[in-house]
């Protein structure tokens, strides 16, 4: 039989589950009840914070630092210090790892792609120990460069003690919502990763080991994308979800949840509050007019733009104007790629945007020598 603490967590997620209206409320920090220690809602394009509460609470993150294992080894791969095809022997201390693992064995030789779908997938802390000592030659010198990074990525709450998140012997392994927010983007960077985050079930060991996902979100969340879940004792249930409609990717960090029905409902909570007061604005990538060019071979020159993505409050893409600056007395010689304006994106009168807007081709100074001869091919030729 069914008791009223069940029925009551059902009837929670039922409710944190129902999009939230976009015109309901005002942002700030407290308009959302948030079963959780702290959280942020951050745009992954621009890094903004569209909702937080204790954002730079430090707290034990439990397997979400794996994403900073995982942003370790994909630039790794990016960098050709490793391959997805590279075969991994087992250290004693991977395989002792503990909690959740694929059971790895001392000796036993795993490619580097499947160690990366078993942390992604089944947050294997063997299979992440595993990798961190193939790329950092030893987990304490992958850890050094796990720290590393975390400055470099602006995480100025944050230090780990290994490549998993295991806390039983730690107490300093802390970071917060924002930092874990900061390295989610930086992963997101790494397009390749989505193909393992969105896997719900797969395989190794020529497919003798299933895998699935403890992400139940890239299940039944549209547009989900990943990116790591993790619990603890000391953590409680924490969460990077991530989310992509329409252009507009969003981060959820959670933190500090009592249960993954919680999280997972809380992080739900959050990605609908986003997805239905923001959008991504597009100004494609397109040809401009031809510029007008002094001193050069030829009249003007022809230009182009890169596009402008804005995360701009949903409903206020009619609104935005464009203005073409050019810059003043554009003379030769030019290479194509110089920088000749920009184009300025304003939303009800305040600037929210610049684009550069630059040469798709070079144009040459005048000489005396093209001079004399383009005045000769005009008044002797024609």
């Amino acid at each position: 039989m069914i008791n009223k603490t069940k029925i009551a967590i059902i009837f929670l997620l039922i409710i944190l589950c129902i999009p939230l209206n976009v015109y309901a409320m005002d942002v700030n920090s407290n308009e959302l009840e948030i079963n959780a220690k702290s959280v942020v809602l951050m745009d992954a394009n621009t890094g903004t914070v569209l909702y937080e509460k204790n954002k730079d609470e430090k707290l034990p993150p439990a397997s979400v630092t794996k994403i900073m294992t995982l942003l370790l080894v994909f630039e790794a791969l990016d960098e050709g210090r490793i391959k997805l095809d590279d075969m991994v022997t087992v250290s004693e201390n991977a395989a002792s790892m503990g909690g959740s693992q694929i059971f790895l064995e001392p000796g036993e030789q795993m490619c580097v792609e499947d160690l990366i779908k078993s942390v992604v997938i089944a947050s294997a802390n063997d299979g992440a120990v595993a990798l961190a000592e193939y790329v950092g030659g030893s987990e304490e010198s992958f850890v050094y460069m796990m720290n590393k990074r975390a400055r470099e990525l602006g995480m100025t709450n944050t230090f780990f003690e290994n490549a998993t998140g295991l806390d039983d012997d730690t107490s300093l392994h802390l970071t917060t919502a924002y930092d874990i927010a900061l390295m989610s983007q930086e992963l997101l960077k790494h397009e390749k990763i989505t193909d393992y985050t969105t896997i719900w079930m797969d395989t190794v060991r020529n497919g003798e080991f299933g895998l699935s996902n403890t992400n139940k979100l890239i299940r039944f969340y549209r547009g989900a994308t990943g990116l790591k879940t993790g619990s603890t004792s000391k953590a409680g249930f924490c969460i990077s979800a991530t989310a992509k409609r329409d252009g507009l990717h969003l981060i959820s960090v959670i933190m500090g949840s009592d249960t993954s029905q919680i999280r997972n409902a809380t992080a739900v909570k959050l990605l609908d509050y986003g997805f239905a007061r923001y959008e991504i604005y597009n100004n494609a990538n397109t040809e401009l007019d031809p510029v007008s060019v002094s001193n050069g071979k030829t009249d003007y020159v022809n230009v182009k733009h890169d596009g402008y993505d804005i995360l701009i409050p949903k409903g206020k893409g009619s609104n935005i104007e464009k203005e073409i600056k050019l810059n003043e007395n554009i003379k030769a010689p030019l290479k194509n790629g110089d920088v000749v304006g920009s184009i300025i994106y304003k939303l009800d009168g305040e600037i929210i945007g610049e684009d550069n807007i630059y040469c798709t081709e070079s144009v040459e100074k005048i000489d005396f020598i093209w001079y004399i001869s383009s005045v000769f091919k005009k008044f002797v030729l024609n």
